[in-house]
């Protein structure tokens, strides 16, 4: 598989970072842990600036600090609350939770817990399908959505090492193989932003050991989940924004192109980057993701 041929090279050059974790990467996003439907999550939180709350979900094989880059100027917008969905970053795994649909209803249940009240939620990549799925089973809990870069189109539409590691009989091939190695052949994809080593290494951390191909659980549920949420997309009445990289080579556009033409309300930015919009296009991403959340202020999204 091309994700182990790049772990496999990685290691061969020697690149290796010491495992030193006393405290946060990034001073600015403090992390720290909470439990939530019976696991310990790890999340980081801004003051509230008005009256909205915005949720943010981390991308795969990365962790909450993927929002870094934008943490600071969207605080300006709203209270903040990020996480590592459960399985991924540095939060508890509970195996019945990796698919999207699982995930979903998780979100539901931590909002609850959490007492977000009616957050708006950006869910990139692995967070597109859970956002959806909490999305069409609480039509009126969000009062905007931010996703793309994640599989969602029915027929699956993938390609790359995520096919091979989707399709793939079993994972049998990452037997022996150091997580942090695999992910850090993943993060040469990212082409424009450059990764702070702390950030780095949180990634590089987070998927240590066998944790990366437990993770690996979540995507490899996507072809029994995906027909089930196309059915649901027409029934979802949350503005969806959409923002998808137009050279993506693991997850094409017309991901995105699939949910525009069935949600009821959403907008379709493509940007000119690869698979790591939220890091490579940052500014746009920011700007189009404000936007969104200002556009469907609510007033009630904290209670």
């Amino acid at each position: 598989m091309q994700i182990a041929l790049a772990a496999e090279r990685h290691e061969q050059r020697g690149v290796r970072q010491v495992n030193d974790r006393t405290r946060s990467p990034m001073t600015h996003m403090n992390t720290r842990q909470r439990m939530a439907d019976g696991l310990r999550v790890r999340y980081a939180e801004t003051d509230g600036v008005g009256d909205e709350t915005v949720l943010l979900l981390n991308p795969w094989p990365e962790s909450l600090f993927a929002w870094d880059t934008i943490w600071t100027r969207l605080a300006q917008t709203a209270r903040l609350v990020a996480i590592d969905l459960p399985g991924f970053g540095q939060s508890e795994r509970k195996a019945e939770l990796l698919s999207p649909r699982a995930m979903g209803t998780f979100l539901l249940r931590l909002i609850d817990e959490w007492g977000l009240g009616h957050p708006h939620v950006v869910g990139p990549d692995v967070g597109t399908g859970a956002v959806l799925f909490a999305l069409s089973e609480d039509l009126d809990r969000f009062p905007s959505a931010v996703v793309g870069s994640g599989g969602a189109s029915f027929p699956l539409e993938v390609t790359g090492a995520l096919k091979e590691l989707i399709e793939a009989p079993d994972l049998a091939g990452f037997q022996g193989v150091d997580g942090r190695d695999i992910v850090a052949g993943a993060l040469e994809g990212i082409e424009r932003h450059t990764l702070p080593d702390a950030v780095r290494e949180d990634y590089l951390t987070s998927y240590a050991g066998d944790r990366f191909v437990e993770s690996a659980a979540y995507v490899r549920s996507y072809p029994s989940d995906l027909p089930i949420l196309a059915g649901r997309l027409g029934d979802i009445r949350t503005p969806v924004q959409i923002i998808a990289g137009r050279h993506d080579t693991l997850v094409p556009p017309s991901n995105a192109e699939f949910l525009h033409a069935r949600l009821a309300d959403s907008k379709l930015d493509i940007l000119e980057t690869g698979h790591f919009t939220w890091e490579d296009g940052a500014g746009d991403y920011l700007e189009l993701t404000r936007s969104w959340i200002e556009a469907h202020r609510t007033g009630r999204s904290g209670g």
